[in-house]
């Protein structure tokens, strides 16, 4: 058996990775055996639905989701995991998702799924909402454990220099 992980976030090695590798780990002490696929960090593009997948050839803007459908074809299951931005899964990861189920879903079609979703506080309710549907779309069993899906980083991310920083003392504000 195996299981193909999709790490959604611009970091490879990051939160979202480092929940992805725990999973991994689990998964191949039991003997499965396992790979991640990072998104990465190239602009991924939407689907325009413009049909070319139709001919069975993947997605006509090729790139990392062409590289997931060959990968899906012969995996066995599959989890999906994203940071959180601004409440919903990464950007890319959006996109990447869109094209895969449209250009790739009968390859993931009755293959078991897990979402795993990675934030630093709040989000990942919403965002596990939005990429709960695809499994479901494609009838794929939804593979939960004995709590959330979700992960919460331990430290703080990097404050972000504000575009007027006298403006709000809230934002400017240690924690």
């Amino acid at each position: 058996m195996k299981v193909l992980l999709i790490n959604g976030s611009p970091h490879e090695k990051g939160c979202t990775y480092t929940a992805l590798s725990l999973i991994a780990g689990e998964l191949n002490a039991a003997g499965i055996e396992t790979e991640i696929l990072n998104v990465g960090t190239k602009p991924v593009g939407g689907c325009i639905g413009c049909g070319g997948c139709a001919a069975g050839k993947g997605c006509v803007f090729g790139g990392v989701v062409n590289e997931a459908i060959e990968k899906a074809r012969t995996a066995d299951a599959f989890v999906f995991g994203t940071p959180v931005h601004y409440a919903s899964a990464s950007g890319n990861m959006t996109s990447f998702m869109d094209r895969l189920a449209y250009a790739g879903g009968r390859y993931l079609a009755y293959k078991p799924a897990a979402i795993c979703c990675s934030a630093r506080r709040a989000g990942t309710t919403t965002t596990l909402d939005q990429l709960v549907k695809y499994p479901q779309f494609f009838h794929m069993p939804l593979v939960n454990g004995s709590y959330w899906a979700m992960v919460h980083a331990r430290k703080r991310a990097p404050r972000r220099p504000s575009i007027n920083p006298g403006a709000n003392p809230l934002l400017n504000a240690e924690a």
